[in-house]
């Protein structure tokens, strides 16, 4: 879909997210109100690329998180190839890629519609298990499986290909910024791993900051029980 107009193509995505079924690209030729990260005002020159994909992603909202680095890669892999250039290029974390220092791209993912589905669906079941319709122990007992297991998931994505991402992403600040993360998981870990689970965005990401700060995995996975049941 091609517009000659539009205030943001993200903003026309979230209007036609009820309409359209099948994974759809929505490009604009101009941008009267683009946004980028925050809600944060985004120029757009003429002659510049706008587009967003619409899509309903089927994976966890941990994996769904990484999309964008892996677009972000996928952009500085094409810019390397075609131009032969490298060292003009760079990735700044999360999702900007650089030319000689200056932004000249930047992936943002939004969700819309229903932003926590797992939480609407157990306010769903809840309530078909207080007509008599489901088990009220069996609604417990799967809403905290799926947080547990769910959080495992995301643990083991960022402890086996995490570091991979982030190394590209950051440079030869990684080491540095790895080796903060692995102090703040060790300094607040337990906390942070139990308390994400009622922080929206924090719980997100947590399972995966863990894997890739290398937290030990019997404390992570005590501690995502606790969360898990708790929540």
């Amino acid at each position: 879909m091609v517009l000659d107009q539009t205030d943001s193509t993200n903003a026309h995505a979230v209007r036609l997210s009820g309409l359209l079924g099948e994974p759809t690209w929505i490009m604009a030729k101009h941008q009267t109100a683009a946004r980028g990260r925050r809600g944060r005002p985004w120029a757009m020159p003429a002659g510049n690329f706008a587009a967003t994909l619409l899509m309903r992603p089927g994976e966890v909202p941990a994996v769904v998180a990484l999309r964008s680095f892996v677009a972000a890669l996928a952009l500085y892999d094409a810019f390397v190839a075609v131009t032969g250039r490298a060292e003009m290029f760079a990735l700044k974390w999360p999702n900007d890629v650089l030319l000689q220092g200056g932004k000249v791209a930047g992936i943002l993912l939004e969700s819309a519609g229903l932003p926590l589905p797992g939480e609407t669906m157990l306010v769903i079941a809840s309530a078909s298990a207080a007509s008599g319709h489901l088990s009220v122990f069996g609604v417990i007992l799967s809403a905290a499986l799926g947080a547990i297991l769910g959080d495992m998931g995301g643990y083991w994505i960022g402890r086996k290909g995490g570091s991979v991402i982030f190394k590209r992403i950051l440079g030869i600040a990684y080491e540095e910024h790895l080796v903060k993360g692995q102090a703040f998981f060790m300094r607040y870990g337990a906390a942070s791993v139990f308390l994400a689970r009622f922080v929206p965005v924090v719980r997100v990401i947590a399972a995966n900051l863990a894997g890739i700060s290398a937290m030990h995995f019997q404390t992570f996975s005590f501690y995502n029980a606790a969360g898990g049941l708790a929540w």
